[in-house]
């Protein structure tokens, strides 16, 4: 994926911006040079995986209960600071790791969602269910909202999250001015700040989006949300399954309270809560860099169709190995999930060279360092504008990246030449 960084200079020019033209290959034919083989499921596969997972967790659950009875045996041959340095550092460890492997098992649940890791729905559901609960995500709710928000992938009057916001959200002028002093007020921030609402979206973002539609399609009612069985995002067939999702979080917040009784509420939140925290983090860290990049487009109206919005994603090989061996590659090869979601993951990267080869430029992906790329999208993904049908985000400067092709020229036919009959007519 070209990367073209635009900074605040008098020589940016919106006509030297490199053009895109939206691909236009069907969905079928991009499915037919995917071998049919990387489409079959098989569960048993698949539970190795989860059961590799769960083995991985709980070892590193059991490492963690000898951390405080390790560091209080150190305290003479460390002293008493060292000994608490060594702790903390222990536990960060532990935080980091069982964090990502918290995660891993998530993305199992997403994948059941899809219907990917097994055949049989009902082993879908039962996993997916199980899984989700157990990390505070409500299964078959965010399932419904997940497929729509795949079925619709940049489109701007449908997409589920993740929807750019225009020029008039934000209050900007209606026509882009060369005057940059008028964004800076607008949208300037000190590094500071932005860093602390970097860190609050980290943190907070999906449960925001659960709870209130936060960056969800701005014409949703107010109070929309994940848990209420009449929400705009459901339909009525689903009710069931919704209230059903709401008893497994509160099964889960039950089990929680019981083990803070038995165990104690610091064990609770050093064991399972930090790391839960840490799989908020990986999930939108991974999913806010899939779909928003400045070179990826967005489409309204006429434009978009499913396979131009599946392709306006990026690959990233977040954290190398670790993600690779911990978060089953969710990050390495999404380009080819949002193409076809009930795809196993563990054929993801195969595809995805199939893929490649067939939509050349059109296939995105980036090897900037993780937490930079984080940086530069949430500072120069600001807004798109409030007219058109192909869109790129552009920055605190009213930049982009790029711009759309100009429309195809459709060239007259040609005249048939006059002959003795056709003037007699």
């Amino acid at each position: 994926m070209a990367e073209k960084t635009t900074t605040q200079t008098a020589s940016y020019n919106e006509e030297d911006l490199p053009t895109y033209a939206p691909m236009e290959w069907t969905l079928k034919e991009i499915r037919s040079a995917i071998p049919a083989r990387l489409f079959e499921r098989h569960t048993g596969r698949a539970v190795l995986y989860l059961a590799r997972d769960i083995v991985v967790a709980g070892a590193f659950w059991a490492l963690a209960t000898n951390i405080d009875p390790l560091s209080s045996s150190l305290r003479e041959q460390l002293t008493p600071v060292g000994a608490q340095v060594f702790k903390w550092s222990a536990w960060m460890v532990y935080w980091w790791f069982q964090s990502l492997a918290f995660t891993g098992l998530w993305v199992i649940g997403h994948e059941c969602g899809h219907s990917a890791f097994s055949a049989h729905s009902s082993v879908n559901d039962t996993i997916g269910f199980i899984l989700h609960s157990a990390l505070f995500t409500p299964f078959f709710s965010w399932k419904y909202s997940h497929h729509r928000h795949h079925s619709n992938h940049a489109s701007m009057e449908r997409d589920e999250v993740y929807v750019p916001q225009t020029r008039s959200d934000l209050g900007l002028p209606q026509e882009p001015v060369h005057d940059e002093s008028i964004y800076e007020e607008l949208l300037g921030d000190t590094p500071i700040y932005t860093l602390y609402m970097l860190i609050r979206q980290q943190v907070l973002a999906f449960p925001a989006y659960l709870l209130f539609n936060v960056s969800g399609q701005k014409h949703y009612p107010k109070w929309t949300n994940h848990f209420d069985p009449s929400s705009i995002i459901f339909n009525k067939n689903q009710r069931n399954a919704v209230i059903m999702s709401n008893i497994g979080l509160l099964s889960m917040i039950a089990l929680l309270v019981v083990s803070g009784q038995v165990w104690s509420s610091a064990a609770v939140v050093k064991y399972y809560l930090i790391p839960w925290i840490g799989v908020t983090h990986w999930f939108i860290l991974i999913t806010y860099l899939h779909h928003t990049d400045p070179t990826l487009p967005h489409y309204r109206g006429p434009e978009w169709n499913f396979q131009r919005g599946a392709a306006a994603t990026v690959d990233r090989p977040v954290l190398g190995w670790q993600g690779r061996f911990f978060l089953h590659d969710v990050a390495h090869f999404h380009v080819i999930h949002h193409f076809f979601p009930m795809m196993p993951w563990y054929h993801g990267e195969e595809a995805t060279q199939h893929l490649k080869a067939f939509i050349g430029p059109h296939y995105a992906w980036s090897d900037k360092p993780i937490f930079s790329a984080l940086w530069d999208s949430y500072n120069r993904c600001q807004f798109v504008e409030d007219s058109g049908n192909v869109l790129f985000y552009r920055d605190k400067h009213g930049h982009a990246v790029r711009r759309p092709a100009p429309p195809k020229k459709v060239e007259p036919m040609p005249m048939p030449s006059a002959t003795a009959d056709s003037l007699c007519l």
